[in-house]
């Protein structure tokens, strides 16, 4: 088993009602919470305007996306997203999709995203449903084997952009996060997420992440950046290259972040640390 799997963790699946989360879902759900609804409010469907099923899986995805906590009280993530004057409400910046990707991982509310960055697309470098299945059923007890399909299913609606099946129906490519173009087609049936370039991952995402570990301390390895649980080498699936010349490129803009390449060791320094991690983005 790999030490990625940590013992700590609880694994959990299912609740999204077989719905992967739609371009304005968040939004919808971010504004109703706002005007003081509740999802368990009577009146939920009407007022969300779609049907009973979606109105969970919108929950399901407010709490996966880290929006909003066990109360349904709105995170400060989600008020930095979607607030009037937030970063972007309507999610047309890919650096809110990526912020998006890392919370729906780190926060590990809906387990086949943590386990598949992490660990699994390591052991399994092309991969079918079938395999994952088997993975989670082989670590995991009491795992029921088509939950675990199902969400397989709407993993793969999330992720996989509709150029690289033009068999996918209109619906099935409307994932939230398919333009990040982190899952690709190998052949029918079977996928991969290769370790890569991301140009589209801004330093700032990159330094968001780092900072919001709270593990890592002042000084932090290249190995560590690349490989730990939640590294953004796991996360963002980022080949050394594009890691070390976005870290190159925090170095140059902000003073307070050095990176030292020393008698073999290569780590990122702080001198000190925001207070509102947030700010890297205004």
């Amino acid at each position: 088993m790999s030490q990625l799997l940590a013992d700590n963790i609880k694994y959990t699946f299912s609740g999204h009602e077989s719905f992967h989360c739609r371009q304005l879902w968040l939004k919808k759900g971010y504004d109703y919470l706002n005007n003081g609804r509740s999802f368990n409010a009577p009146d939920a469907v009407v007022t969300l305007g779609v049907g009973k099923n979606m109105v969970t899986s919108i929950k399901f995805w407010m709490k996966a996306f880290n929006l909003i906590d066990n109360g349904e009280q709105l995170t400060p993530f989600a008020n930095f997203l979607f607030s009037p004057n937030g970063f972007d409400p309507y999610l047309e910046d890919d650096q809110s999709l990526w912020l998006l990707h890392y919370q729906l991982i780190q926060n590990n509310f809906s387990s086949i995203y943590h386990l598949i960055f992490n660990v699994f697309r390591k052991e399994k470098m092309q991969f079918t449903k079938e395999n994952f299945q088997s993975f989670v059923v082989r670590i995991l007890e009491n795992v029921n084997i088509k939950t675990v399909g199902d969400d397989f299913d709407v993993f793969k609606k999330m992720y996989l952009n509709k150029s690289e099946d033009n068999k996918l129906t209109e619906d099935s490519f409307l994932g939230l996060l398919s333009d990040l173009q982190l899952l690709k087609l190998y052949e029918k049936g079977v996928y991969f997420i290769d370790q890569a370039e991301r140009p589209s991952l801004s330093p700032e995402v990159l330094l968001y992440t780092i900072l919001d570990i709270h593990r890592f301390s002042n000084s932090i390895s290249l190995h560590t950046l690349e490989n730990d649980e939640n590294s953004p080498g796991n996360i963002f699936a980022l080949n050394r290259q594009d890691l070390l010349d976005k870290v190159e490129q925090l170095t140059d803009k902000y003073e307070w972040i050095t990176y030292n390449d020393q008698a073999g060791i290569k780590e990122i320094q702080f001198k000190e640390k925001p207070l509102d991690n947030f700010s890297l983005f205004i």
